[in-house]
């Protein structure tokens, strides 16, 4: 264990897949990706569940998104401010709670309290983990690290729908309850392992002032007509996320179509076994040729996606296939 503490900052400058990667960057992903993709096939049959109808059901989906909205600024600053590690583990450790809490809802409003929270856990850990990568890689690496990590990620989303469906013929709260715990044993290698590659001084400042920026230099830089346009693009690519990510769309699935958490589980694999050779090829072409090379194709993508469900709802198409008769 020492002999991997003492080697990290090497193996992460030099972009090696090291052992140390493996137990602080790729597990954590791969564990609360699948522990997360567990719950996800569930998460619109449980809120049926409490009698609510589909424009209802969708808030456990919004508050999800709200959560993270609201805790990304603050975890910013605490990043900053606490340093990487405190956030890093603060994270997983309220996801984990959350989802605990989750499978012991009785009520609609208290769901919608719990999502809320682990939709701010989520993108804690996920602001934490992406500003080491930066810390400690190559700028002509860090493409590859973050896309291995969505990579991975997308790894535990193959495999986790398929578990949350066989845990869900037993009751609807367990794959909560495994959500949970696997929450919690992700960022448990990470405790011992990580280091804090952003110190802080006795005033709770970061040391590497020069990499610091003021409020005011901040605000002026997002204010920058390069920034704008890039802002822009982001806001209006996750407006799609819910639809493309196994939100709207599963809710979709349960209210119209009756899907079981089986079914949905389904969808979300398949979802995932396309992804994850697509996400893969992103970091090396992010790295080679640039990023505007991967977002120009990927937004025309997205269009045609969103497309091509917005015709299948107008349409009234089945959900295993499109009806193209005059009368369909």
């Amino acid at each position: 264990m020492a002999n991997v503490i003492d080697s990290h900052e090497k193996a992460e400058t030099d972009g090696i897949v090291s052992l140390y990667q493996f137990l602080t960057l790729y597990f954590p992903a791969f564990v609360l990706a699948l522990g997360y993709s567990i719950a996800t096939p569930v998460i619109p049959v449980f809120a049926k569940s409490f009698d609510t109808g589909f424009g209802v059901a969708s808030l456990v989906i919004v508050v999800h998104a709200i959560g993270g909205l609201v805790a990304a600024v603050p975890t910013g600053f605490l990043v900053d401010r606490l340093g990487r590690r405190p956030v890093l583990f603060a994270g997983p450790m309220l996801m984990a709670g959350s989802s605990c809490l989750t499978a012991a809802a009785r009520s609609f409003p208290e769901l919608l309290v719990y999502r809320f929270v682990g939709g701010a856990a989520m993108e804690m850990w996920r602001q934490a983990r992406l500003a080491i990568i930066a810390d400690v890689s190559k700028s002509r690496q860090r493409g590859r690290q973050m896309s291995g990590m969505v990579g991975t990620e997308g790894a535990g989303r193959l495999l986790g729908p398929a578990v949350g469906g066989i845990l869900a013929t037993w009751s609807l709260r367990v794959p909560f309850v495994a959500h949970g715990v696997l929450a919690f044993l992700a960022i448990v290698p990470s405790f011992f392992l990580v280091r804090e590659p952003a110190p802080v001084d006795e005033a709770g400042v970061a040391k590497n002032q020069e990499d610091r920026l003021d409020t005011r230099a901040l605000l002026a830089l997002m204010l920058d007509p390069k920034y704008l346009g890039f802002f822009s693009a982001q806001f209006f690519a996750s407006m799609t996320r819910g639809v493309l990510w196994g939100g709207t769309l599963l809710l979709y699935a349960t209210y119209v179509h009756s899907a079981s958490p089986q079914l949905l589980g389904g969808l979300v694999t398949a979802s995932s076994i396309v992804g994850i050779p697509i996400t893969l090829s992103c970091g090396y072409l992010m790295d080679r040729f640039g990023r505007k090379t991967t977002m120009v194709p990927g937004f025309a993508f997205i269009a045609l996606g969103l497309m091509f469900l917005a015709l299948s709802a107008e349409w009234h198409w089945s959900l295993a296939s499109p009806d193209f008769s005059p009368g369909g």
